[in-house]
């Protein structure tokens, strides 16, 4: 048994049944989290502010841009989403994900995209570059694109627990390529990702900010080729990273 099998081992003898036992069991991981998710992309963001921020509620003696604090603020209030739809089972569907993306960016939309009419809670009506060589999805085409992968994600090859990770992979590769919002894609599908590896007894993992060179690189092989093993690979990678050097058997669950 290797180390992420062996990870993925411990967590599910957790038997985790509601959001107390999963906020109990990720204590000191869940800032990291909201953490590197966000510094991906904006590169102001510091972990002692996301944890000033989770522990207290803001931030002292911060001279940054408001923006930051705002996105910081809004990854608390998704973790929190995350944690309540976790106890009510809550599906991954278009009312979901757009609660969630909404949640992520209220407050961030700059000047240029709500003057274009997007606004956060909604998909986009414009294009935006998303890689080197592709927009997304034609907005016209979003709502359609997004009702099928919701579809897909109800097959059991998804959900059986070999392919869990597969799975979450998918999900958040074909998000991803069809990039349904105007911002906050990146944010959005890192945690619809991990939602739907703790739906199915799998622990969460986190893409750390430095290795964001790999990860766009697996991105990338899925949206070029439709090669997903890269973003396999790398999330099995990641899980490791996340938990491998934790005392995780620790009366059976997972310690920093």
């Amino acid at each position: 048994m290797d180390t992420y099998e062996k990870i993925v081992s411990t967590w599910k003898k957790l038997d985790i049944r509601n959001s107390a036992q999963l906020e109990a069991e990720l204590n000191g991981y869940i800032v990291k989290f909201a953490y590197h998710s966000g510094k991906i992309e904006n590169d102001a963001i510091t972990f002692n502010d996301t944890r000033e921020i989770f522990d207290k509620d803001g931030v002292v003696n911060y001279t940054g841009d408001l923006r930051t604090l705002f996105e910081i603020r809004n990854a608390k209030e998704a973790s929190n989403f995350i944690l309540e739809s976790f106890d009510t089972h809550t599906p991954i569907d278009k009312d979901f994900v757009l609660d969630l993306q909404f949640l992520l960016t209220q407050n961030t939309y700059d000047a240029r995209r709500w003057s274009l009419g997007e606004r956060p809670g909604t998909y986009k009506q414009h294009d935006y570059v998303t890689g080197r060589f592709e927009v997304g999805v034609y907005p016209e085409d979003v709502p359609k694109a997004m009702d099928e992968l919701f579809e897909e994600l109800k097959n059991t090859r998804f959900s059986t627990p070999s392919n869990v990770l597969i799975g979450a992979a998918y999900l958040h590769a074909k998000f991803e390529q069809i990039h349904p919002f105007a911002d906050g894609n990146g944010r959005t599908g890192r945690l619809l990702m991990n939602y739907l590896l703790l739906q199915n007894n799998h622990p969460p993992l986190i893409i750390h900010e430095e290795d964001r060179k790999l990860y766009y690189a697996s991105l990338e092989a899925f949206d070029t080729k439709e090669d997903l093993s890269p973003l396999c690979l790398f999330l099995k990678a990641e899980v490791v990273k996340t938990f491998g050097k934790s005392r995780f058997l620790r009366k059976g669950g997972f310690y920093p």
